[in-house]
């Protein structure tokens, strides 16, 4: 029987491999099999002294003996929310990382939603250990903000230029990349990509896609950058300026997924509420492995949008006169309450006294340049956008491009190519999501976007 199958009938990754040794002995149908293992997952002890099947039951007798050795901690580990009503789900995914061992401090911003383990504008702190799930699928996820020696009203007199660069200089989906003639490159590519058997099995996919952008909430787009006082190195006045979203591509999805499942395997013991959660200790060799591929896989999404921005730029010959840029989906290294701790913020944005960020709306609402305050109570962290108040299924099934173009036509946004799952009711209100807090960043631009390229999905605007 194949790995998949043995999995899909419950048994863990651990079990499954020991399940396909003793399937190879067994000289038994698939169909026999398939009665048997639920029997022996359900009752290993009927099977240790099996001639074949004993080897599966000591490892699921293992695994049990490993679950009932968890011990809760007495009391969560503290932890605060921004903002109200906020999706129960993402509530109960914090509540659940404060029941975590390791865990030191939390914190919920107000566009969180539900994610894998952490919620997706969660904020951990923990002693010593990386959660990979807590970091997020997509590695150093990032947003970066260029401001052009254009003047604003290029987005009239210019479009179809514009619109050109980002037809030509973009690249978007699942598995997309530049044809090889296309290929770009970038330091980065040299630097040391053996530090996890992950990075450099999975080097040539990166190379090919290096400077491209994923599927789902990546964007590139242009739009007008309004500063109401002198910032930035800027005068006040309405910017010309270019917004990129995006992160380390498939494989910091293939680093993500084999250290999450690697964590998994280390901690049998958590119940399922917490599975999600397992880490890697930073002093152990998966720990540091992972560290170390995640840092690349930071590096690796800074290129991408490096990239992006110097293609864009050079297409237009124009200058670039002033940026920002800010990652999240990452862990760092931090002092907080007198204590190293590693500080998790899975759609958050870092948020420390002075530090420069982007948190973007919809494709039809404003996103924010924001300068972080340094709120303590926050882990220094803000959230990382509007956040999601509709999922993509229930998008696709109640939504319509009719209704969409109208809210594009009023926000005066032309969208070359989107997905259904991406339009602006997806989303929550911006601003109410920016007065809620307010205690953590101050905004100091306002970015409307104008020219908006997405992954393909679904029907596309102009369809």
């Amino acid at each position: 029987m194949k790995t998949r199958e043995l999995m899909n009938l419950g048994l863990s990754k651990p079990a499954t491999k020991v399940a396909v040794a003793c399937c190879r002995d067994a000289r038994m149908s698939a169909a026999a099999i398939r009665e048997l293992i639920p029997d022996i997952a359900g009752n290993p002890g009927a099977y240790v002294d099996d001639d074949v099947w004993s080897p599966l039951a000591a490892e699921l007798l293992r695994a049990v003996a490993a679950r009932e050795s968890f011990v809760p901690r007495q009391t969560p580990a503290p932890w605060r929310q921004w903002g109200e009503n906020l999706e129960e789900s993402s509530v109960a995914q914090l509540e659940a990382a404060a029941e975590l061992p390791i865990a030191v401090r939390g914190a919920l911003m107000p566009d969180a939603h539900m994610g894998y383990g952490l919620p997706i504008g969660g904020v951990l702190a923990t002693d010593n250990a990386v959660i990979p799930y807590a970091v997020g699928m997509d590695i150093a996820c990032r947003m970066r903000l260029s401001v052009f020696d254009l003047p604003a009203d290029a987005l009239d007199s210019q479009r179809a230029k514009l619109r050109n660069a980002l037809s030509r200089e973009t690249c978007f989906g699942v598995g997309a990349s530049f044809r090889k003639q296309y290929r770009r490159s970038h330091k980065v590519m040299d630097a040391d990509w053996s530090v996890s058997p992950i990075t450099q099995r999975f080097k040539d996919k990166a190379w090919s896609q290096l400077g491209t952008s994923g599927s789902g909430n990546h964007f590139v787009e242009f739009g007008t950058l309004t500063l109401d006082r002198a910032e930035l190195g800027l005068a006040a006045g309405v910017y010309l300026a270019l917004l990129s979203h995006s992160g380390s591509r498939g494989t910091g999805s293939e680093v993500a997924r084999h250290y999450s499942h690697l964590a998994m395997d280390k901690h049998p013991e958590l119940p399922k509420h917490l599975r999600q959660l397992a880490w890697l200790g930073l002093d152990t060799a998966a720990g540091q492995e992972y560290w170390a591929a995640m840092e690349l896989m930071g590096e690796y999404a800074a290129a991408n949008h490096e990239l992006i921005h110097r293609y864009i730029t050079r297409n237009l010959g124009v200058k670039v006169i002033a940026e920002v840029e800010n990652h999240h989906n990452f862990a760092w290294r931090e002092t907080h309450d007198g204590r190293e701790v590693i500080v998790h913020r899975k759609g958050a944005t870092p948020a420390h006294e002075g530090v420069l960020g982007v948190v973007p709306g919809s494709m039809a609402t404003p996103g924010f340049v924001v300068r972080g305050k340094g709120n303590e109570e926050s882990l220094c962290s803000a959230s990382h956008g509007a956040g999601r108040v509709m999922s993509r299924t229930q998008a696709k099934k109640t939504l319509t491009w009719s209704d969409a173009k109208k809210r594009l036509a009023a926000a005066g946004v032309e969208v070359m190519q989107a997905g259904l799952d991406e339009v602006p009711m997806v989303y929550k209100d911006i601003f109410a999501v920016m007065d809620a807090q307010a205690d953590l960043v101050e905004t100091i631009a306002r970015f409307d976007p104008k020219l908006v390229r997405m992954a393909p999905g679904g029907e596309r605007p102009e369809d």
